[in-house]
This record gives C-alpha cells, structure tokens and sequence, in this order.
C-alpha cells in the first residue's frame, strides 16, 4: 500500500515541486494550502493531487486537517514541513504583528503539525518528518530578524524531535534551501541577482524547486533510515557548515 505524505505549502513553489515529487515516486499525496484557492484548484486540476485547505498557524486547523486527511487517504506516515511567509523589515521597524505572523507560521506550526501524527507514527513505529527550514535560519539575513530566528527554530526543532523519536522508528531531519528559483525569488530584480546575490553562491546559479524535492525524496525513503536529526544544506555552496 501506498504511504501517505502530507506536504504544507504543497501547491506552490519549492512545496508543489516536493508534493509532485513524492506522487511520482508512488506516494499518497495531500497538499495543503493556506489561502490562493485559485492556484490550489489549478495545482489540483494539473497533478491530480487531492488539496486541503487549513491555517498552519492554528493547532486546531492543523489537527482538524489531519483527521480529513487520515479519513480520505489514510494514516499519515510522511510530513514535510514546507509552509512559510516572510514579513521583511528591519528589526526597530518591526511591528509585534510582523513578528507573530512569520514566528506562528514558519516555527509554532511544526508543533501543530507534528503533534496531531506523532502518536499514530508512534504506535505504528515508523515515519519520516522533514522539516523545509533555510539557509537564512543557519547564517541570518538583514531585514529577516523574525524569518531567521523561526527558521533557526526549526533546526532546534529537528533535533531535538528526532532524539525523542528514534527509538520509534521515526526519522525527523531538516532541508535548507538557499536561493530557489520560485516566483518570489523570481520577483527580485535582475540587475539585485546579478550583483547582490549570484556572486555569493559559488556555482553561480540560483537552485532549483525539484533539486529540493529530491532531498526530502531521499530523506522520505528507506533508504535515508540511519539519518535522524541531520541538516541537509542546499545551497550551491553559498553557506558551508
């Protein structure tokens, strides 16, 4: 029987690349998306890949959204932690609202996230949680105080998950991306790559949304079972640890 992988953020950029990535290698898809029903539909109507809508933010949304999905599809066995936002401004302008939004979105949801199926992975020994952190949460960013700080969370997170976790048959790790070609990043103008950001990744290219999707494909596997609360760093090299 097919395993069945939740994908937050799965419709769109790196997390519609992972959420196709993982249906192409046999698995049972959910995508859930915040709140572009329009680009969810499209998504949908393209992969065929079923989409649940619910708020990252909020426990009961995300434990709701879980139960819809173990009824429709099955027991949730894969968890790929994707959804984010930025709110970018320097630190003595950020505004409280600023701050709690990217913080409950990027970091609090991977406890209303994993909290719902960690028990069900628990008692079924196995499961594969992979959480989409950045190359920002390793080095930092200017304008990024409350991105950065949720996304370095997210490494504290990992570890200390996949301590507890192991001896139940769950593997929980981390990808860090650094610069994707996605529409956000595609946003940026060309002349700010070309002089503020290309230079700095030493193979000199932005990455690509499926070169994220093959790192948590590996680590959703099998075949990744020896590796628990590891950091897998993509980034062209721009930040080596």
């Amino acid at each position: 029987m097919s395993r069945v992988a939740v994908v937050t953020g799965g419709t769109r950029g790196i997390g519609e690349a992972i959420s196709k990535a993982l249906k192409g290698a046999g698995y049972k898809v959910a995508a859930n998306y915040g709140g572009n029903d329009e680009a969810a539909q499209k998504f949908k109507a393209a992969t065929a890949i079923a989409v649940y809508k619910w708020d990252v933010s909020s426990y009961d949304s995300c434990a709701a959204g879980v139960k819809a999905v173990e009824a429709e599809l099955g027991p949730i066995e894969v968890l790929v932690n994707n959804a984010g936002v930025t709110r970018d401004t320097m630190f003595h302008r950020m505004t409280p609202e600023q701050w709690t939004t990217v913080i409950n979105t990027n970091l609090s949801s991977l406890f209303n996230m994993c909290r719902p199926v960690i028990e069900g992975m628990r008692a079924r020994k196995f499961g594969r949680i992979i959480n989409i952190s950045s190359i920002n949460g390793q080095k930092g960013q200017v304008g990024q105080t409350n991105y950065s700080a949720a996304k370095a969370g997210e490494l504290g997170f990992t570890k200390a998950l996949a301590q507890e976790s192991a001896k139940s048959g769950i593997t929980v790790n981390a990808v860090c991306p650094g610069y994707i070609a996605t529409e956000m990043v595609k946003k940026i103008p060309q002349d700010v790559l070309d002089k503020s950001i290309l230079p700095y990744i030493p193979l000199g290219r932005l990455g690509e949304p499926e070169e994220i999707a093959r790192c948590v494909l590996f680590l959703a596997s099998d075949e990744a079972g020896l590796i628990t609360g590891s950091t897998l760093s993509a980034n062209g090299g721009q930040f080596m640890v």
